[in-house]
């Protein structure tokens, strides 16, 4: 709860930071004593269930509201996300950078105010062909660490910290993706992206492909 209460904390403006958890308290009701985990694969859909009798509701992420509902029904304005029924949220055609934590905000007939928190994680695969390039566009805002396993190991291997750059002596960083020029097999795996709680952004397994074979008279 106390986790819970200090990131939204945090995304308060600034004139507001003088309030302690109290006040707080008094301001919202919360529906749920800890964040929602929800999970979804990158390309698909996923549902930010609510419970509540209620027509507005206003979706916000990084201190912004990406949708608002005074009605039945409303999308947001590319068109990804929609309400449907009285206040579940539907993210479709995911991507990676949609990973995160969400506060939505639900206004009830009885003019009460309730807060709902969701963290969402997306899953991916990639194949890769062994000598080719392995290029992790995972570096979101909130990215703290990126660690990975290996399909023969038991433990995880710290590939990336935002405090110390790179930690995997086969990988390089450019334009912010992690990047391994050389892919091998032992490189395949699953790859984790966690934030500065610990909690999982994404997770990408990375599988290795078979060559394409040639012909006889094939280059």
């Amino acid at each position: 709860m106390i986790t819970s209460l200090g990131w939204l904390f945090s995304f308060l403006p600034t004139r507001f930071k003088h309030l302690n958890l109290l006040l707080l308290l008094s301001l919202f009701n919360y529906s749920e004593t800890s964040t929602i985990p929800v999970t979804g694969i990158k390309g698909g859909s996923v549902t930010l269930s609510c419970d509540f009798e209620a027509k507005d509701i206003d979706l916000r992420r990084f201190s912004k509201n990406i949708l608002s509902c005074q009605n039945d029904e409303c999308e947001s304005e590319n068109g990804r996300l929609f309400k449907e029924g009285s206040c579940d949220v539907i993210i479709k055609d995911l991507r990676l950078s949609d990973a995160g934590k969400y506060i939505l905000k639900v206004y009830n007939d009885d003019g009460q105010t309730e807060l709902k928190m969701y963290q969402l994680c997306i899953h991916d695969e990639i194949s890769v062909k062994k000598g080719e390039q392995l290029k992790l566009d995972v570096l979101l805002v909130d990215a703290d660490k990126v660690q990975h396993q290996s399909r023969r190991s038991t433990g995880w291997k710290e590939d990336w910290k935002r405090s110390e750059g790179v930690q995997n002596d086969r990988m390089t960083f450019r334009d912010g993706n992690l990047i391994i020029k050389n892919f091998a097999s032992t490189d395949a795996g699953t790859y984790e992206v966690l934030d500065s709680e610990g909690e999982i952004l994404i997770m990408v397994t990375v599988t290795g492909a078979a060559a394409a074979e040639t012909g006889p008279g094939g280059e």
